[in-house]
Formats: structure tokens, C-alpha cells, sequence
């Protein structure tokens, strides 16, 4: 599935992606799913694999971008990644990163590497 920009979430991963990009990572699969879930990037950072989450939140009066990402949805990446890694046969160094919008502009988003503890 290519990224979709015609809609918030869509146009949150293009923008996730090309400021990953801008960072020297290199862009691997996009919306990856499985049985087990879907991740929104899988890029690689030298030798590392990193499994990235985007979050878009245009209204803080829920949570913002970070607390979205609780622990269920984070065991459900952690799922997500392991079955990329043995249905690849990769044997790579990997981190989980967050790249984070709190508006619908885009601009300066927060990129926080290893956002989550494996």
C-alpha cells in the first residue's frame, strides 16, 4: 500500500517519511501489515532497522501524539516487528522510533528514537 496523502493519517506518514529521509535514514516498506498489526514505517539507519510509529493528534484535548502510544499498541509493534524480521530472515539490530505531529501543519515534528523499551 502506497502512502495515501489525501487524508490526515496518510499525509502525516509522507511527511514522517520524507523528514526521516531528510535524517539519512532510507525508507524500506511503508504500511507493513501482518496478522499481527501493521507498522506505519520500516526504515534502516546505517545497520540498524528501525520500525518507526507515526502519530497525528490536531486535538490535545484527548492525549497528545506520545501518550497515544500505550503499552498494548506497543506490544502489538513489537508483534508486528518480529514477524517482519523472521519472515525476512533478518538478523539486524533494531530500535522502535516515534515521529510525532501535534497539528495538521506537518511542520517540525518530534522524532523520538527508541520510543519504545525492548
Amino acid at each position: 500500500m502506497k502512502l495515501n496523502p489525501n487524508n490526515q493519517g496518510g499525509a502525516a506518514e509522507l511527511a514522517a517519511a520524507r523528514f526521516l529521509q531528510q535524517q539519512g535514514l532510507m525508507l524500506l516498506a511503508q504500511n507493513y501489515s501482518c496478522r499481527f498489526g501493521e507498522i506505519d514505517l520500516i526504515m534502516r539507519d546505517k545497520q540498524t532497522l528501525v520500525f518507526v510509529e507515526v502519530r497525528l493528534r490536531s486535538h490535545q484535548a484527548f492525549a497528545s501524539a506520545a501518550d497515544s502510544i500505550d503499552y498494548r499498541k506497543q506490544q502489538k509493534l513489537i508483534r508486528v516487528a518480529q514477524f517482519y524480521l523472521q519472515s525476512h530472515d533478518l538478523n539486524l539490530a533494531c530500535r522502535f522510533d516515534a515521529v510525532l505531529f501535534d497539528n495538521t501543519q506537518y511542520r517540525s515534528p518530534d522524532w523520538i528514537r527508541n520510543a519504545i523499551d525492548t
